[in-house]
C-alpha cells in the first residue's frame, strides 16, 4: 500500500525486492536481519547493505510479537488442503488442542502452509505477521524448509510427530516402535509368521520410526526382516490398496499385513473384498491410528490405537508452560492395541 505525494504514488519496499537485488531467496534475506547463525557474514552484509539502499523497514507488527501477547496460538498445518489422509487423524488432535488451550484464556488460530511457500517466507516472519504468541506445527513434512527453522525460532512452538528439541521448541508423539511391537506380537501370536509391512511416505517422521519399529518387533519374535515384504505407501486409501495386491502379487504365502496407518488397511481391506479374498480368512489386517472409520468397517479393524485427544492436550497444554517459561520438553505417549475383526 502506497502512499500519494502529487502525482506520484511511493510503494514501500518489500523483502521481495531486497532479495532480488541481493540475488538471494526470501527467506535468506529474513534469516540474515534476524540474525541466523547458519547465514555467512558475507552474505549477511550484503542483504545489510541492500536493505539499507533499498529503505527497508521490516513490519513492524512482526518485530514487535515476539514481546508482545495477543493470546493467540497458531495452528500450523503443512499441505491441509492438498493432503487428506490426514484429516481423520487431525480432529481429535484439534479437539484436544481447543479445549486445552481455551481453558488458559488462549484463541487457536488456523494456518496452512505448503512446501513452496515455505521457501518463500521464513517460519518466523509467517508467525508473527499472524500475531501469534506461540505455534503447534503439524504435518510439517522431513524436507520442508521450516523443520529446521522451528527449531532455531525464539517463537515458542511444539510439533506433533517429529522429535525436533531446543531451546523455543518441543515435541509430542506417540511411541510409534513400541506400536509396532504390539502389533506384530499380536500376529505372531495367532500363528502368522510370514507378515507384510505397508508403510507411508518416505517424508514423514512416523514412517520412518514405524519401519524401524517393524524390523524391530520381527527381531524380538524370532522372525527375519525381508525388504520383499515392505511396500512404500502414501498413507491414502488407494495406496494401501495397491500395497496388499503388490504384497500378494509377490509374496503368495503371505498370511498377514501390517499397515502404517488405517486408511491404507480400510483401502487393502475394501480390495480384498472386491477380489473375493477373505479377511482373516486369507489373511489378517493390522492398522495403526483407530480413527473412527476403524470401528465402523466389516469386519472392524484391528488397530494400534494413538491417543490423539491426549495428544493434542498435551501439545497445547506444553506450549502453555512454555510461554510461562517452562523449559521446551518432548513427550511420548503409549499406544495401546486395539482387537477387533480383521486378525
Amino acid at each position: 500500500m502506497g502512499f500519494q505525494v502529487g502525482e506520484v504514488i511511493l510503494i514501500p519496499t518489500t523483502i521481495k525486492d531486497v532479495a532480488e537485488v541481493a540475488g538471494v531467496s526470501v527467506t535468506t534475506v529474513s534469516r540474515a536481519l534476524n540474525g541466523y547463525s547458519d547465514v555467512g557474514e558475507e552474505t549477511r552484509r550484503k542483504v545489510q547493505k541492500v536493505a539499507e539502499e533499498l529503505n527497508y523497514r521490516p513490519s513492524a507488527v512482526a518485530r514487535s510479537l515476539v514481546m508482545k501477547r495477543t493470546k493467540t496460538i497458531g495452528l500450523l498445518i503443512s499441505e491441509m488442503m492438498s493432503d487428506k489422509s490426514g484429516h481423520h487423524f487431525t480432529f481429535e488432535v484439534l479437539r484436544g488442542l481447543h479445549d486445552a488451550l481455551a481453558k488458559n484464556g488462549y484463541d487457536l488460530i488456523f494456518a496452512n502452509t505448503t512446501t513452496a511457500k515455505q521457501r518463500l517466507l521464513s517460519y518466523l516472519d509467517f508467525c508473527t505477521e499472524r500475531r501469534f504468541d506461540g505455534v503447534i506445527v503439524m504435518g510439517i513434512r522431513l524436507d520442508d524448509p521450516y523443520v529446521h527453522e522451528v527449531t532455531e525460532s525464539p517463537l515458542p512452538s511444539v510439533v506433533i510427530d517429529i522429535p525436533l528439541l531446543s531451546k523455543h521448541c518441543g515435541y509430542v508423539m506417540t511411541d510409534n516402535i513400541h506400536g509396532c511391537e504390539l502389533a506384530i506380537q499380536h500376529l505372531t501370536s495367532r500363528g502368522h509368521r510370514n507378515i507384510g509391512f505397508v508403510n507411508g511416505h518416505k517424508e514423514a517422521e512416523v514412517s520412518r520410526q514405524r519401519l524401524r519399529g517393524y524390523k524391530d518387533a520381527l527381531e524380538k519374535c524370532g522372525l527375519p526382516f525381508e525388504p520383499s515384504l515392505v511396500y512404500e505407501g502414501d498413507f491414502s486409501v488407494e495406496s494401501g490398496a495397491a500395497g496388499l495386491e503388490a504384497l500378494l502379487s509377490a509374496n503368495p504365502d503371505l498370511t498377514a499385513v501390517f499397515f502404517a496407518s488405517d486408511l491404507m488397511a480400510i483401502g487393502a481391506l475394501r480390495w480384498a473384498q472386491q477380489q473375493g479374498i477373505k479377511v482373516p480368512g486369507d489373511v489378517s489386517i493390522v492398522g495403526f491410528d483407530n480413527i473412527e472409520l476403524s470401528e465402523y468397517v466389516t469386519p472392524g479393524l484391528t488397530t494400534i490405537h494413538q491417543r490423539r485427544y491426549e495428544m493434542g492436550v498435551t501439545a497445547a497444554n506444553s506450549l502453555v508452560a512454555m510461554l510461562e517459561g517452562d523449559m521446551a520438553q518432548g513427550r511420548v505417549l503409549p499406544p495401546d492395541i486395539v482387537i477387533r475383526g480383521t486378525t
